[in-house]
């Protein structure tokens, strides 16, 4: 097994190129190897601000579209006791083995934030999976010290994959 991007574009207001998910799948390479993760797979989905409002209401009880959903696949809260899966044979009974998580974001949302902050709306969506992939093995921004470390991890692997501030 390798690190996998399987994508979903539930979507139709702006377009994805599937050279533009080459892109991400260099991406995810290149953040995979610098946290030490060569296997596993990212489900990623394109939608609207229609859809993440939605699912942000839904799921965090936030009443607003937002850019970036990031939902873990094996999140332990801290009251929560660890899950662990007796399975006979790896990937035939646990469809769920090796799935990291699922990013989900709003393309309204990075082509707004990409007008905003003067980039590419490809370098805007590739930093939201970054951000998106980096909550799914557990880093998080609740204050200024873990804000700047998720900062200069995203930042690292955008250089690396081109996706620079133009």
């Amino acid at each position: 097994m390798s690190l996998r991007l399987d994508w979903n574009n539930e979507q139709d207001k702006l377009e994805i190129s599937e050279s533009f998910i080459l892109k991400l799948e260099q991406v995810l390479q290149i953040a995979g190897e610098a946290e030490g993760i060569m296997e596993g797979e990212v489900a990623l989905t394109f939608v609207d601000d229609e859809e993440i409002h939605r699912l942000n209401k839904e799921y965090r009880g936030i009443d607003r579209p937002t850019d970036v959903l990031s939902f873990a696949m094996m999140e332990e809260g801290e009251d929560e006791p660890e899950i662990v899966f007796e399975v006979e044979s790896e990937e035939e009974n646990d469809p769920f083995s090796g799935m990291l998580g699922d990013i989900i974001i709003s393309v309204e949302k990075a082509q707004q934030q990409s007008e905003d902050y003067g980039h590419s709306f490809e370098r805007e969506l590739g930093f939201l999976f970054v951000h998106g992939f980096l909550h799914l093995i557990g880093y998080d921004h609740q204050d200024d010290e873990s804000e700047a470390v998720m900062t200069g991890k995203q930042e690292a692997v955008l250089q690396q994959a081109g996706l620079v501030r133009t």
